[in-house]
């Protein structure tokens, strides 16, 4: 187990490597000039200069790029257009986009397990069917329409909600805990349905095998047979999926945080790109890849943890 952490975290470093060369390269390649983007119509040529040697935009791709990236493994991101740090903006932004997650999960992973399983034990009955089909329902909806649904019913029809998650200088998401609800809502239908569509799956699967079908003939309570011999064999794909989940969360927070306003590393991105800040976008492109990077390892561990075979692998 232990060559095999070593070998995956040598894998994460030779990716992201890779991932900030294709990052670097994509803002490079870029039509326009940042600096002349950014300052609009102050954008005289000596203004110009000036903001290109402050942005390091003057030395030559490959510097500019070695000391980016050795900036960045020292944790040393730089400093955005506004001139602040960066490494002073990403970490509450991150923070925001992992109560969001956590939230989603704590809602999605139990709910999406349970009704899981139940339709996998009841399968073809009634209540599978409407699961099922609810569950075909969520997952084929786009997250921008089911928050445009959230927004519509629970905003503007009912009024119980605010609209967007935009707060005053110095409110935090902590002291406004409902402006989490309407994008945790979003994030948690599709992934609800998803866990809830593996699991029966898995369940229905498990639950066709010769041993299971022993049990039952030998007289076994089907509680006692979910619980000893479907569940601990189900469960086991089941989980790996909703950990390699978690990458994909923080990919598709960008359309859920720019829809709401919410102040995470989604709408962050965004925000660089429309300001043309490179060394902001570089950096937020750069902890969403990690972020993926390490819950894949995560994901891997967690199989492993789960499954003998691989940890004596």
């Amino acid at each position: 187990m232990a060559r095999f952490l070593i070998v995956r975290l040598a894998l994460i470093v030779v990716t992201l490597l890779a991932v900030s060369l294709a990052i670097f390269s994509l803002i490079e390649f870029a039509p326009g000039d940042a600096a002349t983007v950014i300052l609009g119509q102050a954008a005289t040529p000596e203004n110009t200069k000036a903001l290109r040697e402050r942005m390091g935009l003057d030395k030559p791709p490959y510097e500019r790029y070695l000391n980016w990236i050795t900036g960045a493994f020292r944790g040393d991101l730089g400093i955005a257009a506004s001139g602040k740090e960066i490494s002073g903006i990403v970490p509450g932004r991150l923070f925001n986009s992992a109560l969001l997650a956590v939230g989603a999960f704590l809602i999605a992973v139990p709910l999406g397990l349970a009704m899981g399983v139940l339709v996998g034990v009841k399968s073809d009955t009634l209540i599978d069917r409407f699961l099922t089909l609810g569950g075909l329902v969520t997952i084929s909806l786009p997250e921008f329409v089911t928050g445009i649904i959230l927004v519509l019913v629970l905003s503007s029809t009912l009024g119980w909600l605010p609209s967007s998650s935009i707060m005053l200088p110095g409110e935090t998401i902590i002291g406004n805990p409902q402006v989490l609800v309407m994008p945790i809502l979003t994030v948690t239908g599709a992934l609800f349905a998803y866990i809830l569509r593996m699991a029966r799956a898995n369940v229905i699967e498990v639950m066709e095998s010769n041993y299971v079908r022993t049990a039952i003939l030998k007289g076994l309570p089907m509680r006692t047979v979910v619980i000893r011999h479907v569940l601990p064999n189900a469960m086991l794909p089941t989980i790996t999926v909703i950990a390699n989940n978690v990458g994909w969360l923080f990919g598709g927070l960008i359309i859920i945080e720019n829809l709401f306003a919410y102040p995470g590393m989604g709408s962050l991105l965004i925000q660089a790109i429309n300001a043309r800040d490179i060394r902001l976008l570089q950096s937020t492109a750069m902890v969403i890849a990690a972020v993926y990077a390490f819950s894949n390892l995560a994901a891997d561990l967690t199989y492993g943890w789960l499954n003998p075979r691989v940890r004596l692998a």
